[in-house]
């Protein structure tokens, strides 16, 4: 019965932390975090995400959209405004935006659907 009491004791006593891991370093820390979480890989992707939206803008402003105004016969649908008072909604920059968020994702939607049939995820 003496032996249950202790066995009790045992299981009931907190137990001491275990020791903490020494550090390593703010540099072999800060190589790790960027080991990681591949921030390398993210930064490029930033980079040529960002490279690539200007080419996209450049291609909907400079060249779809004066095709796409030779055929209305409004005149220039990228400058378009509905004037509100002192302010101006600028409708025609919204449609661009618009317009350069579907060729986005429409190259992006490509991009993957080729990914996903060699196997890269």
């Amino acid at each position: 019965m003496l032996e249950e009491l202790q066995k009790i004791r045992e299981a009931v006593e907190p137990k001491p932390a275990p020791p903490a891991e020494p550090s390593k370093g703010l540099r072999a820390e800060f190589r790790e975090f960027l080991e990681k979480r591949n921030i390398i890989g993210l930064a490029l992707a930033v980079i040529i995400g960002g490279a690539a939206g200007k080419l996209v803008s450049a291609l909907v402003s400079d060249i779809l959209m004066p095709v796409l105004t030779f055929f209305i016969p409004v005149g220039e649908w990228l400058v378009a405004e509905i004037p509100l008072g002192t302010q101006k909604i600028l409708i025609g920059h919204f449609m661009g935006a618009i317009l350069d968020f579907l060729i986005i994702a429409l190259i992006i939607f490509v991009a993957m659907k080729q990914l996903e049939k060699v196997g890269l995820q």
